[in-house]
């Protein structure tokens, strides 16, 4: 039976569930067939995710260091910056 909850879908929940059967239903090998499209393009998904979100946090990570040398180094050589930007 499929139920409903307030976890996030995974693939193995959709691998998982069951259905009711019924008379002249739906044929269970389409379906489960689909089930399985469905939870690998969550799978995939979710690597994906992870990919950049890691990638996202590197990028963080190398910008705070960037600001970091930046404000130690004070000024650069010709003078104040320029404050054209910081409007």
């Amino acid at each position: 039976m499929i139920y409903v909850s307030r976890e996030h879908l995974r693939p193995r929940n959709v691998r998982a569930v069951v259905f009711d059967t019924r008379w002249r239903g739906l044929d269970p090998a389409q379906v489960h067939g689909y089930l399985a499209l469905v939870a690998d393009e969550l799978d995939r998904l979710q690597r994906e995710l992870i990919t950049a979100n890691t990638e996202a946090e590197r990028i963080r990570q190398a910008l705070r260091q960037w600001q970091s040398r930046q404000t130690r180094r004070g000024p650069g050589r010709f003078g104040a910056p320029n404050n054209r930007w910081s409007r």
